[in-house]
């Protein structure tokens, strides 16, 4: 049995790189039994640094005394979890980079990102949080800092995906929007759209192919492929589901005479004809820029993916893998954000 195990040195685990890609752990820190935090909802102990059960995650009783300890936990929520997202609202106060340095400490950030944040002077998101009570907990805190933030939750953005057109028809009163040539058109009135959000939507996909082996992987063939899209969100009054025009897959057609051979010059010559049409409308064209402030919050979404075995010579396999990184949900997630604002008359022609 001996002969059939594989040998090792004893110098293996000294060959072993160290990670240091991640964060580094916090010092543990001890409790007496009189500072834990009963849960009334489980009744186990829970340390008063947590806003929200270990075991039952019920938001757990606001103690005076231990106020000072909660720090939220704020951690990256699945695809399908409803958050709660402070934001900030400008004009901030002028920081000392003392206080900088602890509330990005506080909520998670470096301090650089939240620096950007902040000299953005745009409502921007500073935390996003899995319940109303961590979100709660982050506004007292940054309240302390003279720092203003509003709780949007994600439901109240909206969580349907945006109605994706194909084609427009133009009439006096309004137009006839086309989400396939089967589909029957909905009409809509001009004096109904309040807001255009416009952006680029970015994928980048990944392709491995990978012999596996005892000892580690060794990669036998790489692809990578970028795309990206110009696209608008546009908003109707009392509806929080816009509608999608992506430069890619949009006929043009409608715009006639002024139509181009560059899609993304019709995209623009397009936001010209809502412009002139609806002369009241809010054009938005903030996002580009505000891209990368967004990412440490609001981070663009990574799925991974097994594309299976493949077998490449007789006894040789290999196996398959893709990664796919897109910013679709983070430019959807800001333009509902906007929307919002605008409804609570909180954003103007001027901010956007």
């Amino acid at each position: 049995m001996e002969k059939l195990l594989p040998k090792h040195n004893e110098t293996d685990n000294e060959n072993i790189p160290m990670l240091n890609d991640g964060p580094s752990e916090l010092p543990l820190r001890s409790f007496t039994p009189d500072q834990m935090v009963r849960c009334e909802s489980c009744l186990r102990a829970n340390p008063p640094t947590r806003v929200n059960c270990l075991y039952c995650a019920a938001a757990l009783p606001v103690q005076s005394a231990n106020i000072v300890l909660q720090k939220p936990a704020l951690r990256p929520l699945e695809k399908w979890e409803q958050g709660y997202n402070n934001i900030l609202l400008p004009p901030a106060a002028n920081l000392t980079e003392s206080c900088l340095a602890e509330a990005a400490d506080f909520l998670r950030l470096e301090t650089d990102e939240l620096q950007r944040i902040v000299a953005s002077n745009m409502p921007l998101p500073l935390a996003r949080s899995s319940s109303k009570e961590e979100a709660e907990l982050i506004q007292r805190h940054l309240r302390t800092a003279e720092l203003t933030s509003l709780i949007v939750a994600d439901a109240s953005l909206g969580v349907d995906p945006p109605i994706k057109l194909r084609a427009l028809e133009f009439h006096d009163q309004g137009l006839r929007a086309y989400q396939s040539p089967q589909a029957q058109p909905q009409e809509i009135s001009w004096d109904d759209f309040v807001l255009i959000v416009s952006g680029r939507i970015t994928r980048k996909r990944v392709e491995l192919q990978e012999e596996t082996k005892r000892s580690e992987n060794r990669v036998l063939a790489a692809d990578q492929f970028f795309a990206d899209e110009s696209v608008i969100e546009i908003f109707v009054k009392n509806r929080t589901t816009p509608y999608r025009i992506a430069s890619g897959s949009f006929d043009f057609s409608c715009l006639a005479e002024r139509k181009r051979l560059v899609a993304a010059e019709n995209l623009s010559i397009l936001i010209e004809v809502f412009r002139e049409r609806v002369p009241g409308i809010v054009y938005d064209q903030s996002y580009n820029a505000v891209r990368k402030t967004l990412e440490p919050v609001w981070r663009s979404e990574q799925q991974n993916e097994s594309t299976g075995w493949r077998r490449d010579r007789p006894g040789k396999y290999s196996l398959g893998s893709a990664t796919e990184t897109s910013n679709e949900s983070q430019f959807s997630r800001y333009s509902r954000l906007r929307f919002y604002l605008l409804t609570q008359q909180q954003l103007t022609d001027i901010d956007a």
